[in-house]
């Protein structure tokens, strides 16, 4: 006799989407940015912080493209500075140094 899995056995991951490339994968291998409280712009390592959020991909071309297209101010209902873009800037080329 077959024992067939329940549903309840395998475990939900959430799936969330790519502001840059539309690519819908686990939300765990996408970086979380947050609009703050201050109106700025972080990078949210946790994945926990409260406020609105959209995701990207660790890749070069997806950042590039929601830094310089605007997508990530439209995503998130803000105006970035100058001063939190770079800071993402910033946070992007570290990412990638470290892979």
């Amino acid at each position: 006799m077959k024992r067939s899995i329940s549903p309840r056995s395998v475990k939900h991951l959430p799936q969330r989407t790519c502001l840059a490339c539309r690519k819908v994968t686990d939300k765990q291998e996408l970086v979380r940015l947050v609009r703050v409280s201050d109106e700025s712009v972080e990078v949210d390592t946790s994945g926990k912080k409260a406020g609105r959020g959209t995701y990207l991909c660790p890749a070069a071309e997806c950042w590039e493209a929601g830094l310089k297209g605007g997508r990530i101010e439209h995503s998130l209902k803000t105006k970035l500075t100058q001063e939190n873009r770079e800071q993402l800037m910033r946070f992007s080329k570290e990412f990638f140094k470290r892979q």
